[in-house]
């Protein structure tokens, strides 16, 4: 199938000197760093599209855990922080969604870091109804041109993953056209609402994988449809 593409770091951390090398010292370079990925594409005109709930997610995330604000790093705007002790990045790729990969290049060279314990990729799934997720620790993009990229990018399908339903309930509702239009149209008001309705239960997920990896969320978080948004007014 076809598709379109707690604590803040500490002052004395060295920042970024090369856009496609973060951290580039060999200390921090040999540090643990958990790596999240919101996929979507850059611009206003995609910013509020079902496209890009994977940037809504990384977005909140910076805001629950209190991260530095976001920062132009090489291909890729980032926010910094750690999460339980524990090294984290928040990554929204700018490359648009067919070439998402391209961000994941200065993590893989690093010596300690591997994609199948240290990435998660935050992806919406039109297959997925609104109000649903999955986690998964593995598997094929699905037709996803920004998971097929990442995948090309880590030359594996070993890398977790949380997929955000966007699709409706059933699919003969998604009207008469394209996958590539209905992924890069708004979400309507309820929808939106019912999306971020999920948005704490996934943090604190989050917050499990960083900590114990991605076997416990997998068997906590069975991706229970959030409360629909109440629309009587």
């Amino acid at each position: 199938m076809f598709r379109f593409l707690f604590r803040r770091r500490a002052a004395s951390a060295p920042p970024s000197t090369r856009g496609d090398e973060p951290d580039a010292s060999s200390n921090t370079l040999n540090e643990p760093m958990k790596v999240i990925v919101g996929l979507g594409n850059p611009g206003e005109e995609y910013a509020r599209t079902r496209h890009n709930v994977g940037w809504w997610m990384v977005e909140q995330l910076a805001d629950a855990w209190h991260f530095d604000g976001w920062r132009k790093d090489g291909e890729a705007r980032v926010a910094n922080g750690t999460v339980g002790g524990a090294k984290v990045r928040l990554i929204k790729p700018l490359t648009y969604m067919n070439l998402s990969g391209a961000v994941l290049r200065p993590y893989l060279r690093r010596p300690f870091w591997a994609a199948a314990t240290d990435l998660m990729i935050v992806v919406d799934e039109v297959q997925l109804p609104v109000g649903r997720y999955r986690f998964r620790a593995n598997g094929s993009a699905g037709g996803h041109n920004g998971l097929k990229s990442i995948e090309g990018a880590v030359k594996s399908q070993q890398y977790p993953r949380l997929r955000i339903g966007v699709g409706p309930d059933e699919p003969s509702h998604r009207g008469g056209g394209t996958l590539a239009d209905y992924v890069l149209d708004e979400l309507g008001k309820r929808d939106t609402e019912t999306v971020r309705a999920l948005f704490p239960e996934l943090t604190e997920a989050l917050e499990v994988w960083i900590k114990g990896g991605i076997g416990p969320v997998m068997n906590r978080y069975t991706g229970t449809a959030a409360k629909p948004a109440d629309t009587d007014t």
